[in-house]
């Protein structure tokens, strides 16, 4: 099949187009740059010029595929609320391109449904929400009830691997500034965690299930404690380990505190199930505690 990738050159698309191109499939991936374009050119995949906000060229795009997996998010965290409408409208465009019959694979986060209980598939995240990034289901679901062939698969915070510029290199960052690595209260709250490539392993098999309405959980560890992380990083970095208050952590890890603080255990035993998903590669505490998450 013909598939196309938004956000085809990030972390997680870029391992995305591998796993299709290994698969056998023809791969047409979303490049803003020259260099992206070559990037995909020399992963066998042809490059597709533009941007999420080009919503009519996303179309055109989507017409021409026999699927989509929509792994592009703007995560400049600033604009967040922004972006996160951005991403409803061009799920909107990419399902009304595909109609019925073609499927469409999109990113979700654990991080939008209900913290401290475990979550699973059938999880929904409340409604209203407080997290503007739900307007992804929320579009997915609109799809669903005019029968769109639409699969949502949903990330933990801490998607790792090499070339990480996620959330635990945030954490690194803030450590090395304020010279110590902290968690907050006794840092017993959990992130769940996956390697990109397993990640990207569960996207290529959701989009041969081709399914109507499926929720997946691409999480290999369902909880890893905040305190374990934090740990890890201060021994790399030989900063003291230490606990701060929630008024603390308010000034310690600035805009990133609330995901310091995010709590929730996500199951993907469906997903496993489902999708006969077995993740294989190094869990997130082996994958941190190597030089090349330090190095400057």
């Amino acid at each position: 099949m013909k598939i196309f990738v938004t956000g085809a050159t990030g972390f997680v698309g870029s391992a995305v187009v591998r796993e299709l191109r290994q698969a056998g499939h023809q791969v047409l991936g979303l490049a803003r740059s020259d260099a992206g374009a070559q990037s995909l050119l020399a992963a066998g995949a042809k490059a597709y010029r533009g941007q999420l906000e080009d919503l009519e060229g996303l179309r055109r795009a989507a017409d021409e595929s026999d699927g989509v997996i929509h792994t592009g998010f703007n995560h400049d965290f600033s604009k967040f609320k922004e972006n996160s409408e951005l991403d409803r409208k061009v799920i909107e465009t990419l399902g009304s391109a595909l109609g019925t019959a073609r499927p469409l694979v999109i990113t979700s986060a654990i991080g939008v449904l209900p913290p401290g209980a475990e979550v699973t598939e059938e999880t929904r995240p409340p409604s209203p929400s407080p997290n503007p990034r739900a307007a992804s289901e929320e579009a997915a679901r609109a799809l669903m009830e005019r029968g769109a062939r639409i699969s949502i698969v949903r990330l933990p915070p801490s998607v790792h691997g090499d070339g990480d510029h996620g959330f635990v290199p945030t954490l690194i960052k803030i450590a090395r500034e304020k010279k110590a690595s902290a968690f907050i209260g006794s840092g017993t709250n959990r992130w769940p965690a996956v390697h990109r490539l397993d990640a990207a392993h569960a996207f290529k098999l959701a989009l041969d299930q081709a399914a109507h309405g499926t929720y997946y959980h691409a999480v290999a560890e369902a909880g890893v404690a905040f305190r374990e992380i934090a740990e890890v990083i201060g021994r790399h970095l030989n900063v003291p380990v230490i606990s701060k208050t929630p008024e603390e952590a308010a000034a310690h890890f600035t805009w990133f505190a609330h995901f310091a603080a995010l709590n929730v255990v996500a199951s993907s035993k469906q997903t496993q199930a489902t999708l006969r998903w077995r993740p294989t590669q190094p869990g997130l505490i082996a994958d941190l505690d190597r030089p090349a998450y330090f190095t400057a």
